[in-house]
This record gives C-alpha cells, sequence and structure tokens, in this order.
C-alpha cells in the first residue's frame, strides 16, 4: 500500500448537520491546506503554525469563497497516523463538503480508501491491528458494554496481554535453538520445568480468553433470546411488554404468531436480541408448521431460552413443555430461564407453593422461575434481573480482557491447540526441534492478532470494511 501521498476524505457521518470534519493526512497536508486555506489574521501561515491549534478562515476556490472554517492542525510525528494531519470544520451542507472535497483533489490529495487512516496508524506503529480493529469496534457499539470492551481494547490491554505472553515464549525457544546448535555436546539451556510452569500458564490464559469470546459475541451483536413456549402462552404479550409498544399481534386465537418477530432492548449496558417465536402445537396448517420449524431453528441459534408457560395450565402440561425445550438445547452452551405468565389469574400463595415444589424442580434443575403477568407489566423487573444474572458482567465491569472478534477468536485456538501440542511434547519428551516447531506455530498464532505477523491479504480484508475517513 501506498503510504507516502497525502488522502483526503469526510471523517463526519453522511448527510446534513450543523459542522462536517474533512481530514486530510499526508506529506503534502499542509500544502495542499495552504492552497486552499486563507487564516482570518493576515500574514499568518498556516505552514508555521504550532502543532496541536486551531485557526479560523475561509476555504477558497480561487477569487470563490466556498465557507467560513477552522482548522485544526496535527504534526507528525505526533498525530493519529503520525503523519501531519489538518482537519477542517466546516459547516454540514451536503453541498459545501463536497466542494471542498473536490477542491482538496484539484490540489494534490486523494481521496482516501475505507479505513486507511487507521491502516497509516497501523503501519506507521501509532497502534497494533487489534487495537486499529477496536477502533472500528468503539464505532459500532451500540451498548455500554460493547464500548468499554472496545475502548479497553483499543487502549492496548488486549495487545499488552498477548505481547507479553509471546516475549516469553521468545526467550524459551531462542534457548531451546541454542540447545540445538550445541546438540553434539548434550547441553540443556531452556530449563524443562520452567518451561513446563510457562506452558501450563499460557494455556490457562489462552482457555480464559477463547471462552470469554461468547459473552464478548454476544455483547457485541446483542444477546440472542428466544421467546418459546406452546401458543396463547403470552409469548408475545412478553415481547411487546418488554419493548413497551405494540410490536406483535397479541389475540386469544392459538396460532397467531407464524413467524418469527426480532426486536433489541437494552438492559444496564447489555444488549438482548428478543425474538418472538410461533407457539408449539401439533398442528395441520402447513403456514404454521413452517413457524414452528423456525422456532425450533430459532432456539438452536438462542443463548437464552426463556420458555413460557400459562399458570392455569395442569402440572403434566408444563413438565411436558420443560422437557420438549430442554431436550432441544444444548445445555453447556444455552439457559433456560422458565416465566410462569398470567398470575393475575392466581394468587401469590399457591403459585408460589406449586412452583416450589420437589417434582417441578426436579425436572428444571438449575434452571431459573419467573413468575410474572406479562398483560399488566408485573415483575418484568424480576425477569430484567434474571436475564442479566446469565452474563458475567463482573467481567465487564473489572475491565477484563473479554474477546469479540472472530478472527482473534480463530487465531487464539489455533494457538491453544499449538501450546497444548507443546506440553504433549514436553510430557513425552520430545526432541528440541519438533518442540520448537511447536513453540513457533503459538508464536505465529499470537503474532497474527496484533500484527507483528500479517500478510496484505489479512489487511485489506480487516480495513475494507471501515467507514471512508476512519
Amino acid at each position: 500500500m501506498i503510504t507516502d501521498d497525502t488522502i483526503c476524505a469526510i471523517s463526519t457521518a453522511q448527510g446534513m448537520g450543523a459542522i462536517a470534519v474533512i481530514r486530510i493526512a499526508g506529506p503534502n497536508a499542509l500544502l495542499v491546506c495552504k492552497k486552499v486555506f486563507t487564516p482570518a489574521k493576515a500574514g499568518k501561515k498556516i505552514s508555521e503554525q504550532k502543532a496541536n491549534t486551531i485557526h479560523f478562515g475561509k476555504i477558497s476556490d480561487g477569487d470563490k469563497d466556498i465557507d467560513e472554517v477552522l482548522v485544526s492542525l496535527f504534526r507528525s510525528p505526533h498525530s493519529f497516523t503520525g503523519d501531519d494531519i489538518i482537519e477542517i470544520a466546516c459547516h454540514g451542507a451536503p453541498y459545501i463538503q463536497q466542494q471542498i472535497l473536490q477542491l482538496l483533489t484539484k490540489n494534490g490529495a486523494r481521496l482516501a480508501l475505507p479505513g486507511e487512516f487507521t491502516q497509516r496508524a497501523f503501519l506507521n506503529g501509532k497502534m497494533d491491528l487489534s487495537q486499529a480493529e477496536a477502533v472500528a469496534d468503539l464505532i459500532a457499539s451500540r451498548s455500554e458494554a460493547a464500548r468499554r470492551v472496545a475502548l479497553q481494547q483499543m487502549r492496548g490491554g488486549f495487545s499488552s496481554e498477548l505481547i507479553h505472553l509471546r516475549e516469553r515464549l521468545l526467550w524459551f525457544i531462542s534457548m531451546i535453538e541454542l540447545e540445538l546448535d550445541f546438540s553434539e555436546e548434550d547441553v540443556e539451556f531452556a530449563n524443562r520445568d520452567e518451561l513446563i510452569g510457562l506452558v501450563n500458564e499460557i494455556e490457562q490464559h489462552l482457555s480464559r480468553l477463547v471462552n470469554s469470546f461468547a459473552l464478548g459475541n454476544a455483547i457485541k451483536n446483542g444477546i440472542p433470546v428466544a421467546i418459546a413456549g406452546h401458543t396463547n402462552a403470552g409469548k408475545s404479550t412478553l415481547l411487546n411488554a418488554l419493548l413497551n409498544e405494540e410490536r406483535a399481534i397479541v389475540s386469544d386465537i392459538h396460532g397467531t404468531t407464524r413467524d418469527a418477530i426480532e426486536d433489541t432492548i437494552n438492559i444496564q449496558g447489555i444488549t438482548f436480541r428478543f425474538i418472538d417465536t410461533a407457539g408449539i402445537r401439533t398442528t395441520a396448517d402447513k403456514i404454521e408448521s413452517l413457524g414452528i420449524e423456525l422456532t425450533y431453528s430459532k432456539i438452536k441459534q438462542a443463548a437464552i431460552i426463556l420458555l413460557m408457560v400459562d399458570v392455569t395450565d395442569p402440572d403434566e402440561k408444563i413438565h411436558t413443555a420443560i422437557s420438549e425445550i430442554m431436550t432441544k438445547m444444548e445445555l453447556e452452551r444455552q439457559q433456560l430461564i422458565v416465566v410462569v405468565n398470567k398470575t393475575d389469574l392466581s394468587d401469590e400463595a399457591s403459585i408460589q407453593k406449586r412452583f416450589s415444589q420437589t417434582q417441578f424442580t426436579e425436572i428444571t434443575g438449575q434452571n431459573s422461575v419467573v413468575p410474572l403477568s406479562a398483560k399488566y407489566k408485573v415483575n418484568l423487573d424480576k425477569l430484567t434481573d434474571e436475564l442479566l444474572r446469565t452474563i458475567n458482567l463482573q467481567a465487564v465491569d473489572n475491565d477484563e480482557v473479554i474477546v469479540t472478534n472472530a478472527r482473534h477468536h480463530e487465531a487464539l485456538s489455533n494457538a491453544l491447540e499449538s501450546i497444548l501440542r507443546v506440553k504433549e511434547g514436553l510430557h513425552n519428551g520430545i526432541s528440541g526441534d519438533f518442540l520448537a516447531q511447536d513453540i513457533r506455530e503459538v508464536l505465529h498464532y499470537l503474532g497474527s492478532i496484533t500484527g507483528q505477523i500479517s500478510t496484505d491479504e489479512i489487511l485489506g480484508n480487516i480495513f475494507k470494511h471501515f467507514c471512508i475517513g476512519k
């Protein structure tokens, strides 16, 4: 990629606004700006001004004034990309933005590619690859938890942990390779007991990071919650109550919902993606049968399943509904919350007595039971508390490293497999050259995350998904 030319782009969102910011970066950023910008103070030259200063003036195309603007100046190497950077704050009319952009390209700049500013920051050593990817995650964050995780990664929390592990492994592999140079003398520079301890430590670190992806991916994309149950249990009513709007049709007629209806809600910084599904029952209606098939599909995709049961149903029907759902679940991966609906049709004492019975708790196991009235929005707070309990919020609150990127997860999984081979090799006493090969694989996968080992294909795939101007 060419990084010695000067690029420009609109960095604010498309459309009309109060102001817009146009960014110029590269060795000739000051020269391009000088050609189009006239400071309000006579005799003042933008190229002679100090870094991190703001200047008022006008953008002109010859004798034609285009707009009055503020120009911010950042000098190399102390800027976002490491280049000289000019940021022009103009009025937010799309016409003005395009006029200024065309003027910049006419005077020596070219339009930036998607993510090119951040890619330059990476290539100039201002951030590593995982930090660059966190920039995109921060821009796209839709909840408090997603923002906090992305910000923590952008500040280098994830990178520093990987770099520390990699440096320790590099020292050991250098000792092992030194042994290979003196193989005829049968010497041991790398203490195998220390290496075993390091391998065990790295295995624990990698396992924790790999396992954190389930939470990280849910935080980033929203936690899928399937609302399932028999017909007329109140699934659509619950969705409407949670969203506080009439999102789904509610009717006493069985089989009203025939398709999956989805919407999101933010609860204490966590985005939950609720999916109202068709009621489960035996039916000859082909359309409703397709809806029920879709229900089972959505149940498999969900991280949390809210099983709606009717408080007026007999125990046998409720037990059957729970058993049916649990046979469709992956119990290691999915959480079940049994929602006992329509509590307004029964008294609290009898509900408490009935659903705390041994025969009921035996079938639900460790899964939660929440009685509520979706119609009258009673005990919805208890349900939201239960939803939050299923998420490891402590990890977010403590700013622990949480993996949110699928590319990172794949690399970490491969690194974990390699470190397990190192562990097995140490246990079996394999020779140093085979041991070194497995350690190199671990180093390769860890380095590919931070960009210490990268290819043009990987870089192109990452930065093409960025917005232009970032």
